[in-house]
């Protein structure tokens, strides 16, 4: 027992991705508890946590789950970018501790005074930073230092959200919601644009594929898409108007939409471990167009929203935390079975939620209960699957 906590604290992907899959099973379970009761005809009245169940459940999706994730892929990530040592293992212990802490007191909000509950929770990110920045700084790359500023603006929408629950503002709470899954959106964006086409083009290359079929990154595409997902999240936060918000978003959807059709996704039909990316990259786009039309009033927000909080960064972190816990674990770089239905559940998950939006009356409640279920399935899968790599030895060739 001793040896498999050491390990598990002893790489960030680790203890990071098992707490990831582990919460988000237990928050759904929590969401799908409640919306059964209610469906039923019943109410939770007593509830552990002070904001309401609906706003719950968004935070902890984002800045929780998310926040597992990313935690996870940076302790991981960085230092092979940079060459830095990575992270000892009693900061890794150390860093989820507080993760688990913010998790414990948004839980018991209800009975905790709002500004330990806000300080607790927002404690995780910066904790994050430094430790990224104190390694980045040995190879600065603007591509590197950028991600820097979407932690602080994921962390920023945080304490928007916070402000309103201690009661210095009034109606920021969505608004900073809103602006964290932006801000996620835009990293995904980035760092999804990197791997994709990048693991894409290195499959290729084994299999003999010649160069003039490679997937490619046209600037001309690149820049403004990730310029105006960059631009998103503050311009959520500073308020601007939704028409503006909606154009930005529609112009940056279909932008990611056309990124994605020159990675050559189609090549990658027989690879779970790569059209897990481009499926979860076009979530993005599909998500970002759906969102901006909904602010012209042409398509439910809410539905929007879902694609992107589950088909973009649920289908995302999925794809890249398995992928990690394998190649880190000195496995074949391919998807077990089970994580290969995982991925397909998500996207399932993400459209069922998506339909179930658009729908009233009967079919409301049965719709955003299966569709909690198969996210419940999928990384139920997930863990099942993958905890050998996760707590096991290294293996070696």
């Amino acid at each position: 027992m001793t040896s498999l906590i050491s390990r598990l604290f002893s790489q960030g992907f680790r203890i990071f991705f098992l707490a990831a899959g582990a919460f988000a099973i237990f928050s759904m379970l929590v969401w799908e508890l409640y919306l059964g009761v209610h469906f039923a005809g019943g109410m939770i009245y007593d509830l552990p946590f002070a904001p309401s169940p609906h706003l719950w459940h968004a935070h902890e999706m984002i800045f929780g789950y998310s926040a597992a994730a990313l935690g996870g892929f940076l302790l991981t990530a960085v230092p092979n970018w940079t060459g830095a040592k990575a992270a000892p293992q009693r900061f890794i212990a150390v860093a989820a501790g507080v993760w688990l802490a913010g998790r414990a007191v948004m839980w018991w909000s209800g009975t905790l005074p709002a500004s330990l509950v806000a300080i607790a929770d927002l404690a995780f990110l910066p904790i994050m930073i430094a430790q990224i920045m104190s390694q980045l700084i040995k190879r600065p790359k603007p591509q590197n230092m950028v991600l820097v500023g979407f932690l602080g603006a994921i962390w920023v929408s945080n304490l928007v959200v916070h402000l309103e629950w201690m009661g210095v503002t009034e109606d920021s709470a969505a608004v900073g919601l809103r602006a964290g899954l932006f801000a996620l959106c835009a990293m995904i964006a980035v760092l999804g644009g990197r791997v994709t086409p990048a693991f894409t083009r290195n499959a290729m290359k084994r299999a003999g594929v010649a160069e003039a079929f490679w997937p490619t990154s046209p600037n001309r595409i690149e820049r403004p898409a990730i310029l105006l997902m960059a631009a998103l999240p503050l311009a959520l936060l500073i308020g601007l108007p939704a028409w503006v918000l909606g154009g930005m978003a529609a112009i940056a959807g279909i932008l990611q939409c056309l990124r994605v059709a020159y990675w050559r996704p189609f090549w990658t039909w027989n690879q779970p471990i790569l059209w897990s990316l481009h499926l979860g990259m076009l979530m993005l786009g599909v998500g970002l167009v759906s969102w901006g039309a909904s602010q012209f009033a042409l398509s439910s927000e809410v539905a929007a929203l879902h694609v992107l909080g589950i088909g973009c960064i649920g289908g995302m972190t999925l794809a890249v935390m398995s992928r990690a816990i394998l190649g880190h674990s000195g496995r074949p770089l391919i998807a077990p079975v089970a994580v290969a239905v995982a991925y397909g559940l998500i996207i399932l998950a993400a459209g069922l939620r998506w339909v179930g939006s658009t729908l009233s009356g009967d079919f409301y409640f049965p719709m955003m209960l299966g569709a909690g279920g198969i996210w419940i399935i999928a990384f139920t899968l997930y863990l099942i699957a993958l905890w050998p790599a996760i707590s096991g030895p290294r293996q070696t060739a």
